[in-house]
């Protein structure tokens, strides 16, 4: 369905207007499109590629790459095709369909970021058949045509390093960035929300929790209490849509959370069985859908507006791109490690199935939201996906020469973190000790989840101002017996976790079972009958703490007569710095570029609990510093990166991760580790190892120095002795001069 749109003209109109007076420059330039998702991006761009070359005056000619993140170049190209189909004033491309190895005269080449960016891909590198991104690139221009470029969702890819060098190879007169959130300073032209709304493309607004009614919730768990309510919100906009005689289907989507470490159950798993069970809606009957990287039923056709599926179960993935206006209602269940809705995630919901609204039917004319997450934790993040896309990588610098170094890493022993039967009479042993039923209050009060009531997320606020959802009323819901076991297992699960146990299932019901059995014996309540107060005095909050000590203390003295497995460190012969290194959204180019950096360019995080201001300051001090030729800023965790060995206050064999590898021109190799305050005071172990390390490795013909590094009255001063020591004055440290 297309539909003459004013924002749209206008848009398309600005584009043009503002591509020409770009083009006039001489230098390279770049101009942003932002517009709102649901407004029909790329509807818009087709109908400014077809006016931009059918009204030219100048006589110019011009080739298009369209470059996209993911599988969204195929649908664009689908869309666009569909757009050209009659007039045939553009022609879509892969790599393959090009001829005389150039992008003819208004034709487009369509590309993906991530098979492109790939090292060893053969369409990039110079090759035998010398069919190579340069080299098409080069006939283009040759043939007397400019190329423009154009970034799909750009904010996943544009600004990063390797796709810049992409750019550069492409060599276009003229950027044009596409996304709904854009990361850039640019000239641009934008799409007013408003005028989406306005226009009819999208709802006009999205609900959260409507209409709940709390003395529904009998014998319901919350899971179930918003799944049920938002399936019969999906039955009545059904309804409506068969009074108006229209056959429009419309879809539920189910958003899994993903798993962490800290998970005890399946809740994919478990939402199949809920609607199963409760709701008649499975694959198997054809009304349940499944979007899922693994696992993926009844999607043919399920985007038209009448496809039987009523539920579609799905991940993040499904966000970019993906278009099914008939898709109406969203449902997030709670997660326990994080709270937030994207905005991609929201927007799959905001199309209208026509293209229009109802008059005198509002409830076709909005989106909705139906959750259990705490009505004070709801935020809006523009794409949780950026934490786990690859947008940045960095090469090492072609002059580097192999420095071979001995690095080490750890042996993974799981199996002497968990907990074996012994566990059990430890524990109540420990409790007892610490005379926990003393500490306990143990009258019972119902655990609740306060849920939000009658919300309103505004996405035309995203990216603006901080709060874009609006709660206007809270239920209050106390957890069924279900949910409470899966909070006290996730309680346990967690409490293990950070004392340094892995907290598998076979773990996590050792610690269950005892503390079922202190309850038993010490308290007189039985798991079998008493199930629902003990997971409730468990998780009181005013209990919480003392639960946790007796769990530590039991831990700890379970590890006394069951230490773990001598901690075996693995050699890794010959480490080098890493070819490249890759870096998701939460990282940014250091500013103002470093020189000296063995990696280019070099990309710093953005989080600031893991900004670390002494690093930070070396990092200036070496780039000042003349008589560095490169430096490393080394990881930490796997054999990637380097670590020599060390032996703990326990006695442990551990890996020391350096924090800086620094070459100078006259070949030596620095280890250095920046410390300050209570981590220099404690870093006798760690710089022991080092220098034995050091002295060693000498013996062999290595010319290594280095040591535990401390900022003080404006310098960097280290150690490099045999045994620690460390004082205020750093009496015996010596100053990094390199």
């Amino acid at each position: 369905m297309r539909k003459n749109l004013k924002y749209q003209k206008e848009a398309v109109d600005e584009l043009i207007e503002k591509s020409n007076k770009l083009l006039k420059h001489s230098f390279l330039e770049t101009l942003v499109f932002k517009a709102p998702t649901g407004s029909g991006k790329t509807i818009m761009v087709s109908q400014y590629l077809e006016r931009f070359v059918t009204e030219r005056a100048d006589g110019k000619t011009f080739s298009f790459i369209w470059a996209a993140p993911r599988k969204l170049h195929n649908q664009s190209k689908e869309k666009l095709e569909g757009q050209y189909e009659e007039s045939r004033i553009l022609q879509c491309s892969n790599i393959e369909d090009l001829t005389d190895k150039q992008i003819q005269e208004n034709e487009i080449l369509f590309l993906n970021w991530e098979s492109i960016n790939k090292k060893d891909n053969v369409f990039v590198r110079e090759n035998e058949q010398d069919f190579n991104l340069s080299t098409i690139v080069d006939n283009t221009i040759d043939a007397g045509r400019d190329i423009i470029l154009i970034i799909d969702e750009s904010h996943h890819t544009a600004s990063a390093e390797n796709t810049r060098g992409l750019i550069e190879i492409m060599k276009p007169r003229l950027t044009v960035e596409v996304s709904a959130t854009p990361h850039m300073n640019a000239q641009s032209v934008d799409v007013d929300f408003a005028d989406v709304i306005e226009e009819g493309m999208t709802k006009k607004e999205i609900s959260v929790n409507p209409d709940l009614k709390a003395e529904k919730v009998e014998g319901k768990g919350s899971d179930e209490f918003v799944l049920e309510n938002a399936l019969k919100k999906r039955e009545s906009l059904k309804q409506r849509y068969e009074k108006m005689a229209k056959d429009i289907n419309p879809l539920l989507l189910i958003q899994l959370p993903d798993k962490t470490v800290a998970d005890i159950s399946d809740k994919q798993a478990e939402i199949e069985k809920l609607l199963a069970k409760k709701f008649n809606i499975t694959a198997e009957n054809g009304k349940l859908g499944v979007y899922l990287s693994e696992d993926k039923r009844n999607l043919e056709n399920i985007s038209k507006p009448n496809n039987d599926v009523d539920v579609l179960i799905f991940k993040q993935a499904i966000a970019l791109g993906w278009d099914c206006p008939r898709a109406y209602i969203l449902v997030l269940f709670r997660e326990w490690h994080s709270e937030v809705f994207s905005i991609q995630t929201v927007g799959r919901i905001l199309r209208m199935p026509e293209l229009k609204h109802y008059d005198g039917n509002e409830e076709l004319n909005k989106a909705y939201v139906y959750t259990n997450v705490s009505n004070n934790r709801i935020q809006i993040e523009e794409d949780i996906s950026k934490d786990f896309f690859t947008l940045y990588t960095n090469k090492r610098i072609p002059s580097y020469k192999p420095v071979d170094l001995l690095s080490c890493h750890s042996k993974r022993q799981r199996e002497s973190t968990r907990l074996n039967p012994s566990y059990i009479p430890i524990y109540l042993k420990e409790a007892r000790r610490q005379n926990l039923k003393s500490k306990l209050d143990i009258k019972t009060t119902a655990i609740t989840d306060n849920i939000p009531l009658d919300g309103k997320i505004h996405l035309e606020r995203a990216g603006v101002v901080k709060d874009v959802v609006d709660v206007y009323n809270n239920l209050s819901l106390a957890k069924n017996l279900k949910e409470l076991e899966d909070a006290f297992k996730h309680f346990i699960s967690e409490s293990m976790h950070t004392a340094g146990l892995f907290p598998e299932p076979r773990s996590v019901g050792r610690v269950c079972k005892a503390l079922y059995e202190y309850f038993l014996q010490d308290i007189g309540l039985d798991y079998v009958d008493k199930q629902r107060e003990i997971n409730t005095i468990v998780l009181i909050p005013a209990n919480r703490q003392a639960i946790i000590d007796s769990i530590n203390a039991s831990i700890m003295e379970y590890q006394k007569t069951h230490p773990k497995g001598k901690n075996e460190l693995e050699d890794d012969e010959k480490w080098n710095i890493p070819a490249s290194r890759d870096y998701n959204a939460r990282h940014r180019e250091r500013t103002p570029k470093v020189k000296s950096s063995v990696l280019k360019p070099y990309y710093e995080t953005t989080l600031d609990n893991k900004i670390f201001q002494t690093e930070q300051q070396f990092i200036e001090f070496l780039e000042e510093n003349k008589k560095v030729e490169w430096w490393f800023k080394n990881g930490e965790g796997h054999g990637s990166f380097f670590a020599v060995p060390y032996i703990d206050s326990n006695g442990q064999d551990r890996p020391f991760y350096v924090d800086f590898i620094v070459k100078t021109k006259d070949s030596r190799l620095g280890l250095f580790d920046t410390k300050k305050g209570i981590t220099a005071e404690v870093a006798g172990p760690k710089s022991n190892g080092l220098q034995k390390y050091i002295k060693e490795q000498n013996k062999k013909g290595k010319k290594l120095f280095g040591g535990i590094v401390e900022p003080k009255a404006g310098s960097f001063w280290f150690f490099n002795k045999e045994e620690y020591q460390h004082d205020k004055e750093l009496t015996v440290w010596e100053l990094v001069e390199l």
